[in-house]
């Protein structure tokens, strides 16, 4: 079980992360968002942050898919998503070491290859 400060801590761990001022969390390398909180929209509601939820880079569609395919349990997606390569990951259901590892390799895809 995972929560919100898991998620900074491991995220501040890797080089050249930042964490931009948010509601939630948000963190960035090279000016490129790699996991954040998820921003809840409801028709006709104010938006809510959801720092229970992580939004992760991953890359592309057919990783996207194979996530949300192979452990629905811990990933989802909404239409607001469609068509971009990120996934919604439920902190409350994900143990420290498979937090680690997609916090990484999100980072790894949007970090410079130097």
């Amino acid at each position: 079980m995972a929560d919100a400060d898991d998620v900074r801590a491991l995220a501040l761990a890797l080089p050249r992360v930042v964490e931009i001022e948010s509601d939630g969390f948000d963190f960035r390398v090279a000016d490129k968002g790699f996991v954040w909180s998820y921003p809840e929209r409801r028709p006709g509601q104010r938006r809510v942050i959801r720092s229970d939820i992580a939004v992760l880079y991953v890359g592309d569609e057919a990783e996207k898919q194979a996530l949300l395919l192979g452990e629905p349990d811990l990933f989802f997606t909404t239409p607001a998503y469609d068509g971009l390569p990120l996934v919604m990951l439920r902190l409350a259901r994900v143990d420290q070491d498979r937090l680690r590892e997609l916090i990484t390799d999100a980072w790894r895809m949007r970090a410079p290859a130097d």
